[in-house]
């Protein structure tokens, strides 16, 4: 068996998510407190018991997500006596589940990937005003079939380019409102099976994202980081990467830059994973993997039951 563990990105989010970990498992309560401490907020209590539409904003999804993922991996460790780096071929995060990763990877501590994230959020929020830019799922069309619909999206004057290679005929744009809504309006002549607007306040991994990498490389810059312990596939490259300034470089280039999360599970395959587990809130990148990998075996882990369950089988 050849593990790889993967950590969910913005969109899994829902109250009460960590909520059945922090009444179970001390270890799983301390992470969160040690979040709240982190941006001097009560996250988790936010997390327990909303408001929903407070708990979606990027500023508050991002930690959370985060928080929920390394509870996971404390109770794993703590409780369980598993050590991710014993069993672990490989980590990956899709978008801020990076961030997870290599606080998983030992490249940040809990508290500074806590501070991270709160900046990323608030960064990328900032960078572009709210009702100027936005980002779509085209359903049904791959990543190189894309570039034509982007081509004519950016005829509108605005940016577009493919955001995230999720998977085969799964791609997600991102850019300037109008040209996001010129691809809902188009993309069945290209070939797209659907094309839905995504209910989200920024355009992610786009250009427009400029300004949020420059706060991010200076965030990133006085943080301390230190070697994965294990190979983290980053978003940029679809490849791993061990070296902590590297890490960093690729940190900073993934806020502008596509998350290449199709070709990040394929170099996973080819090089002899059998199983991807994803660690934290919902089951969108182990479905992922599923639908395009078969024979993967897979599964998400985020309950009490579910810890224990994949302690048994490591």
């Amino acid at each position: 068996m050849k593990y790889a563990f993967v950590f969910p990105g913005q969109g899994s989010q829902f109250v009460g998510m960590g909520k059945e970990l922090a009444d179970n498992f001390k270890s799983a309560k301390e992470v969160f407190q040690e979040v709240n401490d982190a941006i001097s907020q009560d996250l988790f209590k936010l997390m327990c018991e909303g408001p929903e539409s407070d708990l979606m904003m990027t500023i508050n999804a991002q930690p959370a997500l985060m928080a929920h993922s390394m509870a996971v991996v404390r109770v794993l460790e703590k409780d369980f006596g598993i050590n991710l780096a014993d069993k672990a071929a490989y980590v990956a995060g899709h978008s801020l589940g990076e961030y997870s990763a290599a606080c998983a990877a030992g490249v940040f501590s809990l508290s500074d990937t806590a501070k991270l994230l709160r900046t990323r959020g608030e960064a990328m929020q900032a960078a572009v005003p709210l009702g100027v830019g936005g980002m779509a799922a085209v359903i049904g069309m791959s990543f190189k079939d894309v570039d034509a619909l982007v081509d004519v999206c950016r005829e509108t004057g605005g940016e577009c380019v493919a955001a995230n290679d999720n998977a085969d005929g799964q791609v997600v744009l991102s850019g300037h409102l109008s040209a996001i809504e010129k691809a809902v309006e188009v993309a069945s002549e290209f070939g797209a099976k659907r094309c839905i607007k995504l209910p989200v306040s920024a355009p992610f991994h786009s250009p427009l994202m400029a300004p949020a990498a420059k706060v991010m490389k200076e965030a990133l810059g006085k943080t301390t980081a230190h070697d994965a312990k294990i190979p983290l596939i980053a978003n940029v490259l679809a490849t791993p990467i061990t070296n902590s300034r590297e890490i960093i470089k690729h940190l900073v280039e993934q806020v502008t830059g596509s998350v290449r999360w199709r070709e990040s599970v394929s170099y996973m395959v080819e090089n002899g994973v059998t199983d991807v587990i994803e660690l934290g809130a919902g089951k969108v990148l182990s479905g992922i993997v599923k639908r395009s990998y078969k024979e993967i075996n897979t599964v998400s882990v985020s309950t009490s039951a579910d810890i224990e369950a994949l302690a048994k089988d490591l």
